[in-house]
């Protein structure tokens, strides 16, 4: 839970342990502890859920300027992930070429390991990057398509998606089919029939956002995937907003390729993504980053980024601790409340329009707003001004309004500040 908690067992390491990479390894995977203990301490002991999210609180260095309501964009990093980067990165400026190659390289097998625990799959199927952004591209790139094959997607899917497959319709001659959804929608069939719609013998691929960043709109992925795969199309999978979001297992989607970015929902460092291939997609696909076997079925190819920072890889070790001990399906009740809470106290004005689904079936976290007849920039404006709430004003594809974002370190007095603001600007002229 403290900072001294992480520092106590980063400061027992001595030099003779640094010189023997394995203990090393060994004492920082363990520094996660004494943090635990205080957490599993205060899971067993009296006192209501709210005082739990007050301790989780103080793992965090919460800004007291401001409420940052905008953690879809990138969430913060608990402080013993902060303090793990910074311990990294001292470490390896010790001696970079021993330290990052021979000594904390060696973690990231272990690290392959942890990962595949809570994705649900095995180990040899995960590749870590540094975004959903290059773990999406490889795969979108990597995969070998020509010209007239078909690719189904949606203009609700995230830029830089949409972006990459427009290159390679210009530069292969692919066909991209576009859906179209006015979101929200609280219904699977109508979700589904409209991707399924597109489906022919020529597509080859068919991309799903499992959550739309935009609004929080959650997609039934198993069940369009299921469709796709009776007709012999492939699944690739956007869990840039879902994973550690929502509870589940990566196979459970009838996903062939995923990828997502572990500074969002895991509340890793910056700059970490992971990217998802079935065990029998990886020799067929080709790495964006080319390495010595371009066919090889080993996971690893997709690797082969050259020097990067180690620091920030070794500490998704620490998020994945945090997220353990809070638990998958504690921490997405407690993200589905928060939208909730702030949703309900607002939704029956009648300048207001909730954009998101109210279904917990269909939502998380994110929620997008909007007062009727007034801009998304001039309400995300207006609550920033004299709340100090910070949010993100949407306007694509079909879906124009304020996404509010909480995390788990959001307190429901920073949300009834959300509601009052809303309101006053509901009734403003």
């Amino acid at each position: 839970m403290h900072r001294r908690s992480a520092l106590q067992w980063f400061g027992s390491i001595t030099a003779g342990t640094v010189l023997q990479p394995s203990a090393t390894l060994k004492a920082l995977g363990n520094s996660y502890d004494n943090s635990k203990f205080q957490i599993d301490q205060l899971n067993g002991a009296s006192g209501s859920e709210e005082d739990f999210w007050l301790q989780i609180r103080q793992a965090y260095s919460v800004s007291a300027s401001i409420i940052n309501l905008n953690n879809g964009g990138v969430s913060p990093q608990p402080r013993v992930v902060q303090e793990a980067v910074e311990f990294y990165n001292r470490l390896s400026n010790e001696a970079p070429s021993y330290y990052m190659w021979r000594i904390i390289d060696q973690g990231r097998e272990p690290l392959r390991d942890k990962m595949a625990r809570i994705a649900g799959c095995q180990a040899d199927e995960l590749a870590f990057n540094r975004n959903s952004s290059e773990a999406l591209e490889t795969i979108i790139f990597g995969l070998r398509l020509k010209a007239g094959d078909e690719v189904v997607l949606t203009k609700q899917d995230y830029p830089n998606m949409i972006n990459a497959w427009k290159q390679r319709e210009h530069r292969d001659g692919i066909v991209l089919k576009w859906v179209n959804f006015n979101f929200p929608i609280q219904d699977d069939d109508e979700i589904v029939s409209a991707f399924a719609k597109e489906f022919n013998s020529k597509t080859k691929i068919v991309h799903i956002t499992h959550m739309i960043n935009w609004n929080g709109q959650l997609l039934p992925s198993k069940k369009i995937a299921d469709k796709a795969h009776a007709m012999g199309i492939e699944v690739l999978v956007d869990g840039a907003h879902s994973f550690a979001h929502i509870p589940y297992s990566i196979p459970d989607l009838g996903a062939d390729y995923f990828g997502t970015s572990l500074h969002k929902w895991l509340s890793a460092p910056f700059g970490s993504g992971l990217l998802y291939v079935n065990k029998s997609k990886i020799s067929k696909l080709y790495p964006l980053f080319a390495g010595g076997d371009p066919e090889s079925s080993d996971i690893r190819k997709y690797e082969n980024l050259g020097t990067r920072s180690f620091a920030i890889e070794q500490a998704i070790n620490h998020a994945i601790d945090f997220y353990e001990m809070i638990g998958p399906e504690r921490k997405y009740n407690r993200l589905y409340e928060l939208q909730h809470y702030w949703t309900e106290k607002v939704k029956d004005h009648p300048n207001v329009q909730i954009n998101h689904p109210i279904n917990k079936r269909y939502s998380g976290a994110i929620g997008n707003v909007v007062i009727k007849n007034k801009k998304p920039e001039d309400l995300a404006s207006f609550l920033f001004e004299p709340y100090k709430i910070h949010s993100v004003a949407i306007n694509w594809e079909n879906i124009h309004g304020v996404r509010i974002t909480p995390n788990v370190y959001t307190t429901k007095h920073e949300l009834d500040k959300l509601v009052k603001g809303i309101l006053e600007f509901a009734d403003s002229k």
